[in-house]
């Protein structure tokens, strides 16, 4: 059975990268020489930033991710590629796809076969202690430490938002491509309306959860909001249910800025067709002149 992010997700990270890493890399040391992954909520002490974890923690996230995926499009003859490249869509060297589902496992990658793009926002989760420089101890989920962690930080719904913007902007060959933003976290109240409205005009498809159980009450764990811009998984069936249906679905993403006259004629024009599919392609056609 294929498990979503948990606790022992987060305990592999840290057993992993203490490998080549320093605890006072990954952890913050206290007045008290405890080794905490985050500051504790009341703690008064001098604070500082951990940054050196900062890149550990997006390979990482993003090595988990492709892995994920590519458990739920291999039978599909797809691949989940980490780190692809695609300049025609910027995707470049300096600002490369987390992830994409792909029709070959190349870095560099054609528009034509990239099926969908994920950016991933990740953090450790939970606090989390070092003992002794071997044992580590899970000691409370984020609502006990003062970290924002994933998506409930707003620089990383504000990264993820202008990049997801930059590669809808860069070419029309993005407009077929759908683009999730995949966390391990709920996000702020603040940003319930913004992420329906993202999806509903067609810019990023969801804000993916894919940690069950971020609390350990379970309680204000969010499993959607009102138009699904954001989506909490509690399972792997339920993850790869929702990828099934967006490979399946051809969309079409379009954004133009006409005046009422303009928008008639282009309507006008597109209804002389005789099906649906006809109309849609014509009127996607001249929207875009």
């Amino acid at each position: 059975m294929i498990e979503l992010w948990n606790q022992e997700v987060e305990r592999k990270f840290f057993n992993e990268s203490v490998k080549f890493a320093t605890p006072e890399q990954l952890f913050y040391v206290t007045d008290k020489n405890r080794y905490l992954a985050y500051w504790p909520k009341g703690d008064e002490g001098k604070k500082s930033t951990l940054q050196s974890r900062n890149a550990l923690i997006g390979n990482f996230t993003e090595k988990w991710t492709t892995d994920l995926i590519h458990e739920i499009v291999k039978d599909k003859g797809l691949f989940a590629v980490q780190g692809a490249i695609c300049d025609e869509i910027a995707l470049t060297n300096m600002s490369p796809a987390d992830v994409v589902i792909s029709r070959n496992k190349n870095i560099n990658q054609q528009a034509e076969d990239i099926l969908a793009i994920i950016e991933v926002k990740m953090s450790i989760v939970r606090n989390w202690e070092l003992q002794g420089g071997k044992t580590l101890s899970c000691i409370g989920d984020h609502k006990t430490h003062q970290g924002n962690p994933g998506l409930l930080r707003s620089d990383s719904m504000l990264k993820s938002i202008g990049k997801s913007i930059n590669i809808r902007v860069s070419s029309f060959k993005t407009a077929t491509i759908p683009i999730i933003v995949m966390g391990n976290t709920p996000i702020t109240n603040s940003y319930y309306p913004k992420v329906d409205h993202l999806k509903v005009a067609g810019i990023i498809q969801g804000f993916w959860s894919v940690n069950p159980k971020p609390l350990d009450d379970n309680g204000e764990n969010l499993k959607k909001t009102e138009k699904h811009g954001f989506c909490r998984f509690d399972n792997f069936e339920e993850l790869k249910k929702a990828f099934n249906v967006l490979l399946s679905e051809e969309r079409n993403f379009f954004s133009s800025m006409k005046n009422k006259n303009e928008l008639g004629k282009i309507i006008e024009t597109a209804n002389r067709e005789g099906t649906y599919e006809k109309k849609a392609e014509v009127f996607l056609k001249l929207i875009k002149e």
